[in-house]
């Protein structure tokens, strides 16, 4: 089995990605980062679906990107705001995904994996910079770049295989590679039960693709 890293957030788009990622045969190294969230039972969602897709291993590494602010996932002093709005929302976590992938980025050197894996969305997305085509053509260009095993290994690849998915084709697809949605959690308001808050634009998204898909929805709401 080729080896290889899958962020997972406990989110129902990484839950896909993983089983798209044991479905390729790939022996999938889960990686969570624990990042200053204020929703922190997505890590404990994380862990659950780790274990359920067959991830061979999972770890949470620990950034603090609290200390930098900016963001309504990591500044209490900033409210969450309910779902809509025009521009970049509050809830974008500057350079989240590039820490991430960064993160990642290094364990795949490690692992001898040429693969990374992301769930990134462009399409039924809240219109962060760091979820586009042009960023992940730019990151698997940095990574070929910037390493040991892209100058000198076989290369490395950015898999973001639901880019061009619409919610309602994720959840489509989780449903036949068997996904327990139940076990996934998206909203940024969740209490420490995991249970969603239902109004703001991650919930909003979640809901519109399990209608859209004609699959009951089941998420924990509080």
């Amino acid at each position: 089995m080729k080896n290889a890293v899958v962020l997972v957030s406990g989110g129902m788009d990484s839950a896909v990605v993983l089983a798209l990622a044991r479905e390729e045969g790939f022996s999938a190294y889960a990686l969570s980062v624990s990042y200053g969230q204020r929703h922190t039972s997505e890590l404990q969602a994380a862990d659950r679906v780790s274990q359920a897709l067959g991830a061979a291993a999972h770890k949470t590494v620990n950034v603090d990107l609290r200390s930098i602010g900016g963001s309504a996932l990591t500044d209490s002093g900033i409210e969450v705001p309910e779902a809509g709005g025009a521009g970049i929302p509050v809830t974008y976590v500057p350079a989240r995904n590039t820490i991430m992938l960064s993160v990642a980025l290094g364990w795949a050197e490690v692992l001898g994996a040429t693969d990374i894996f992301c769930g990134v969305n462009a399409v039924d997305y809240s219109g962060y910079p760091d979820c586009r085509p042009e960023f992940i053509a730019a990151f698997e260009n940095l990574a070929n770049l910037a390493t040991k095993a892209g100058v000198e290994g076989a290369g490395l690849r950015i898999r973001a295989p639901l880019l061009r998915m619409s919610k309602a084709d994720i959840v489509r697809e989780g449903m036949r590679l068997g996904v327990d949605f139940a076990q996934t959690v998206s909203c940024y308001r969740a209490d420490e039960q995991g249970r969603a808050c239902g109004h703001c634009d991650a919930c909003r998204l979640r809901a519109a693709g399990f209608a859209d898909a004609g699959v009951p929805d089941p998420t924990h709401y509080a």
